[in-house]
């Protein structure tokens, strides 16, 4: 079928894509495409539209909005924390929520969208929030080790300062948990939908699920161990722990 398109001849021609992402089953064929027709005569051009013309305007949104994301999570963790160190501390949990994230989505065999990458912001906001609970919780625990200790190199020990991060660490695992199994009881059986939109909010999901089982396991094991290093540093550099009154 031809058509006048802007006082121009159009000829268009479908295809459907199966069991393949959108981006690189348009890429090989535009490849394709140039190949076999060669350079096009004087007043012909190819035009690539429909949902693979979505994609790319969802890609380039997305590369102005995923930077703009972190940037505002990581200055109201500062302006939370009044602390850098503790800033990153806290936005470090993204990485690892980041890889249970891509194993999931691997896993399954979905392909990266703009779906996908939605879930994944959506992870950003819960794996640094569990992770902001988490330090709060460290924080509480070394206020009380220095009321009772003081803040000083010479009256608080190594031992006692493992033994208080431990002790705050434990607090948490118990909310954690329920954290964690409150996001999973609401999002899997998503996994398992078949109604109207259920083809949407499943890549959506996915990255949620992975990312939320690895954070998890982050925030209870390896967060406690860096703040502990990090502690252990400003002892021994400064000779107190910073950012703690007396």
């Amino acid at each position: 079928m031809i058509v006048s398109d802007n006082a121009l001849l159009r000829g268009a021609v479908l295809f459907n894509v199966r069991d393949r992402d959108l981006g690189s089953t348009v890429e090989e064929s535009i490849a394709k495409v140039n190949q076999e027709l060669g350079p096009l005569p004087n007043g012909y051009f190819l035009e690539w539209s429909g949902q693979y013309e979505n994609l790319i305007r969802g890609k380039q949104t997305l590369l102005i909005i995923l930077p703009i994301v972190v940037l505002i999570i990581f200055i109201s963790l500062y302006l939370a924390f009044k602390s850098v160190r503790e800033a990153f501390l806290s936005l470090i949990t993204v990485p690892f929520a980041l890889i249970g994230g891509a194993y999931m989505v691997y896993f399954y065999g979905v392909n990266l969208s703009v779906a996908v990458a939605v879930g994944f912001i959506a992870l950003f906001g819960i794996a640094v929030e569990t992770g902001v609970v988490m330090v709060i919780y460290l924080n509480d625990a070394m206020k009380q080790l220095i009321q009772l200790r003081g803040n000083s190199r010479e009256t608080i020990s190594l031992q006692e300062l493992k033994e208080y991060v431990v002790h705050g660490a434990a607090k948490r695992l118990r909310p954690k948990i329920m954290t964690v199994c409150v996001s999973l009881f609401g999002l899997v059986p998503v996994l398992w939908a078949t109604g109207v939109g259920s083809d949407v909010m499943q890549p959506i999901v996915l990255p949620m699920i992975g990312g939320v089982l690895t954070s998890a396991t982050h925030i209870l094991l390896v967060t406690p161990l860096i703040f502990l290093m990090t502690k252990e540093y400003e002892l021994r550099k400064f000779g107190k722990l910073e950012g703690y009154e007396n």
